[in-house]
């Protein structure tokens, strides 16, 4: 199976002080999926990192994905009506553009399980492929 990477389960990773990392690296640790980041995801977790925990931990992590198993996977021109479409359907929710971007390839690439600390979003959205996301960790 393939699993998609969403920014806030990888900062959890980098930063010790917060309240998911003991989870998501347990987590980690069990998952034999291939595990899949979307650009967006991409660059918004190397602003977080950078901004938060420093330049040095940004380029850190961007090493860590480079020696790792893990595929970035583009947005392309074809996903933009999807995710725009997204937005407006989600907009009483605030749904952010890196989310939407995030469910679009799991349409796209029919993929059920999305790892994320950010519950509330893939939850409340409805997937075109599936019923409902298989979110990691669960709460």
């Amino acid at each position: 199976m393939t699993a998609l990477l969403d920014s806030g389960f990888l900062y959890a990773t980098a930063d010790k002080s917060d309240r998911h990392h003991k989870t998501v690296i347990g987590l980690f640790a069990t998952l034999s999926d291939d595990l899949l980041l979307p650009t967006t995801v991409l660059v918004e977790i190397s602003y977080l990192l950078q901004a938060r925990l420093g330049h040095d931990k940004m380029r850190l992590f961007l090493q860590q994905i480079t020696n790792s198993s893990i595929q970035v996977e583009p947005i392309t021109k074809g996903d933009l009506p999807r995710i725009n479409a997204l937005l407006e359907q989600y907009r009483d929710a605030k749904l952010d553009f890196v989310d939407a971007s995030i469910v679009v390839v799991a349409e796209r690439l029919n993929i059920q399980k999305i790892l994320t600390v950010d519950q509330r979003d893939f939850r409340l959205i409805r997937p075109i492929h599936c019923a409902y996301f298989n979110i990691l960790p669960q709460k």
